[in-house]
Protein backbone atom coordinates (compact mmCIF):
# COMPACT_ATOMS: atom_id res chain seq x y z
CA UNK A 1 0.00 0.00 0.00
CA UNK A 2 1.07 3.64 -0.70
CA UNK A 3 0.43 6.39 1.98
CA UNK A 4 1.30 10.04 1.43
CA UNK A 5 2.31 12.66 4.05
CA UNK A 6 3.01 16.52 3.43
CA UNK A 7 5.26 17.68 5.42
CA UNK A 8 7.82 20.75 5.22
CA UNK A 9 10.84 19.84 3.92
CA UNK A 10 13.42 20.26 6.97
CA UNK A 11 10.57 17.26 8.49
CA UNK A 12 10.94 15.14 5.98
CA UNK A 13 13.14 13.01 7.18
CA UNK A 14 13.93 10.49 8.30
CA UNK A 15 9.74 9.23 9.02
CA UNK A 16 8.91 10.44 12.97
CA UNK A 17 6.14 10.72 15.00
CA UNK A 18 8.01 13.29 16.95
CA UNK A 19 6.54 16.70 15.14
CA UNK A 20 2.96 15.46 16.89
CA UNK A 21 4.27 13.99 20.00
CA UNK A 22 5.42 18.26 20.50
CA UNK A 23 2.13 19.17 20.46
CA UNK A 24 -0.66 16.45 20.74
CA UNK A 25 -2.93 16.71 17.67
CA UNK A 26 -6.30 14.56 17.26
CA UNK A 27 -5.51 10.87 17.29
CA UNK A 28 -2.09 11.13 20.17
CA UNK A 29 -1.72 13.16 23.51
CA UNK A 30 1.53 15.04 24.04
CA UNK A 31 4.38 12.72 24.05
CA UNK A 32 2.81 9.81 22.13
CA UNK A 33 4.52 9.55 19.13
CA UNK A 34 2.38 9.28 15.44
CA UNK A 35 2.81 9.80 12.05
CA UNK A 36 -0.10 10.70 10.31
CA UNK A 37 -0.51 10.11 6.78
CA UNK A 38 -3.39 9.68 4.12
CA UNK A 39 -4.61 7.60 1.37
CA UNK A 40 -4.28 9.91 -1.01
CA UNK A 41 -2.54 12.94 -2.07
CA UNK A 42 -5.43 15.46 -2.05
CA UNK A 43 -6.64 14.59 1.84
CA UNK A 44 -2.76 14.88 2.81
CA UNK A 45 -2.96 18.45 1.16
CA UNK A 46 -6.25 19.38 2.82
CA UNK A 47 -4.85 18.15 6.43
CA UNK A 48 -2.45 20.95 5.83
CA UNK A 49 -4.04 23.19 4.25
CA UNK A 50 -7.17 23.86 6.98
CA UNK A 51 -4.31 24.78 9.37
CA UNK A 52 -3.46 27.67 6.93
CA UNK A 53 -4.75 31.03 5.46
CA UNK A 54 -3.39 32.51 2.07
CA UNK A 55 -0.80 34.60 4.67
CA UNK A 56 0.40 32.61 6.07
CA UNK A 57 0.99 29.68 3.76
CA UNK A 58 4.65 28.05 3.97
CA UNK A 59 6.53 27.46 0.69
CA UNK A 60 8.82 24.73 1.34
CA UNK A 61 6.88 21.62 1.40
CA UNK A 62 7.32 18.12 0.88
CA UNK A 63 5.03 14.92 -0.59
CA UNK A 64 5.80 11.95 0.49
CA UNK A 65 4.82 8.87 -0.90
CA UNK A 66 5.38 6.06 1.45
CA UNK A 67 5.48 2.19 0.95
CA UNK A 68 4.01 -0.01 3.20
CA UNK A 69 4.37 -3.68 2.50
CA UNK A 70 1.89 -6.24 2.16
CA UNK A 71 1.61 -8.15 5.68
CA UNK A 72 1.95 -5.22 8.00
CA UNK A 73 -1.11 -5.43 10.32
CA UNK A 74 -3.47 -2.59 10.87
CA UNK A 75 -6.18 -1.96 12.89
CA UNK A 76 -9.06 0.06 11.51
CA UNK A 77 -12.29 2.05 13.05
CA UNK A 78 -15.26 2.81 11.62
CA UNK A 79 -16.93 5.91 12.19
CA UNK A 80 -20.04 4.53 13.83
CA UNK A 81 -16.92 3.37 16.39
CA UNK A 82 -15.88 6.65 17.11
CA UNK A 83 -16.86 8.24 19.78
CA UNK A 84 -19.57 11.31 20.03
CA UNK A 85 -18.38 14.49 19.20
CA UNK A 86 -14.33 12.99 17.21
CA UNK A 87 -14.75 15.81 14.53
CA UNK A 88 -15.21 18.51 16.79
CA UNK A 89 -12.26 21.80 16.94
CA UNK A 90 -10.62 21.33 18.70
CA UNK A 91 -10.68 18.01 19.35
CA UNK A 92 -11.98 16.29 22.38
CA UNK A 93 -9.45 13.83 25.08
CA UNK A 94 -11.55 11.04 23.66
CA UNK A 95 -10.01 10.73 20.09
CA UNK A 96 -6.48 11.28 21.56
CA UNK A 97 -7.18 8.31 23.85
CA UNK A 98 -7.93 6.19 20.82
CA UNK A 99 -4.26 6.83 19.71
CA UNK A 100 -2.80 6.91 22.29
CA UNK A 101 -3.94 3.08 23.44
CA UNK A 102 -3.01 2.08 19.97
CA UNK A 103 0.58 3.11 20.71
CA UNK A 104 0.49 1.28 24.37
CA UNK A 105 -1.01 -2.04 23.03
CA UNK A 106 1.49 -2.02 20.28
CA UNK A 107 -0.33 -5.14 18.78
CA UNK A 108 -0.67 -3.48 15.01
CA UNK A 109 1.60 -0.90 13.44
CA UNK A 110 -1.27 0.92 11.58
CA UNK A 111 -4.11 2.74 12.63
CA UNK A 112 -6.87 3.61 9.82
CA UNK A 113 -9.32 6.04 10.97
CA UNK A 114 -11.83 8.00 8.81
CA UNK A 115 -10.88 11.83 7.93
CA UNK A 116 -12.51 14.51 9.62
CA UNK A 117 -11.47 16.81 6.70
CA UNK A 118 -12.64 15.01 3.93
CA UNK A 119 -16.03 12.63 4.70
CA UNK A 120 -15.24 9.08 2.76
CA UNK A 121 -11.20 9.08 2.97
CA UNK A 122 -9.06 8.18 5.08
CA UNK A 123 -6.07 8.80 7.23
CA UNK A 124 -3.42 6.16 8.10
CA UNK A 125 -1.85 6.83 11.12
CA UNK A 126 2.36 4.96 11.57
CA UNK A 127 3.23 3.49 15.04
CA UNK A 128 6.92 4.31 14.80
CA UNK A 129 7.68 2.24 18.09
CA UNK A 130 6.24 -1.16 16.30
CA UNK A 131 8.42 -4.05 15.06
CA UNK A 132 7.06 -3.47 11.38
CA UNK A 133 7.58 -0.13 11.33
CA UNK A 134 11.52 -0.72 10.13
CA UNK A 135 10.05 -2.26 7.05
CA UNK A 136 8.24 0.98 5.92
CA UNK A 137 9.81 3.48 3.93
CA UNK A 138 9.80 6.80 1.86
CA UNK A 139 10.14 5.75 -1.80
CA UNK A 140 9.38 9.23 -3.25
CA UNK A 141 10.13 13.07 -2.39
CA UNK A 142 9.17 15.91 -4.06
CA UNK A 143 8.46 19.41 -3.46
CA UNK A 144 5.04 20.49 -3.10
CA UNK A 145 3.53 23.61 -4.39
CA UNK A 146 0.27 24.70 -2.98
CA UNK A 147 -1.98 26.25 -5.70
CA UNK A 148 -3.01 29.51 -3.75
CA UNK A 149 -6.91 29.68 -5.37
CA UNK A 150 -7.72 27.03 -2.52
CA UNK A 151 -7.09 29.81 -0.11
CA UNK A 152 -9.15 32.47 -1.75
CA UNK A 153 -12.90 33.10 -0.54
Amino acid sequence: MEVFRLVREKYATPLSGKGAAVKGARWNSIGVELIYTAKNRSLAMAEVAVHFTLATLPDDYMMLTIDIPDGITAKQIPEKDLPVGWKQFPHPASTQKIGDDFVLENKHCLLVLPSVVTRGDYNVLINPNHDDFSKISIIKSEKFPFDRRIFKL
